[in-house]
């Protein structure tokens, strides 16, 4: 939670891209804190089963980061 509100920091301060990156970030080492952890440790990053979350949160993770490290130009620099 500490990297999405430095993240929603960098945004409100009009670095969106930096905070795109930082959530990105933040959903990948969601992905590894769940393959890590067992299931009473997860918490709250539990939705489905190991796999399905660890899938998510990685495929998500990535696809911000590509999109985030990859458009350029546009109103927001």
């Amino acid at each position: 939670m500490l990297l999405v509100g430095v993240a929603a920091l960098r945004i409100g301060m009009y670095h969106w891209r930096q905070g795109a990156a930082l959530i990105g970030g933040a959903l990948l080492v969601a992905a590894v804190l769940r393959a890590a952890l067992s299931d009473e440790q997860a918490g709250l990053l539990r939705i489905r089963g190991r796999a399905v979350d660890v899938l998510s949160y990685a495929g998500l993770g990535l696809l911000i980061l590509f999109i985030a490290l990859t458009i350029t130009g546009g109103p927001l620099g």
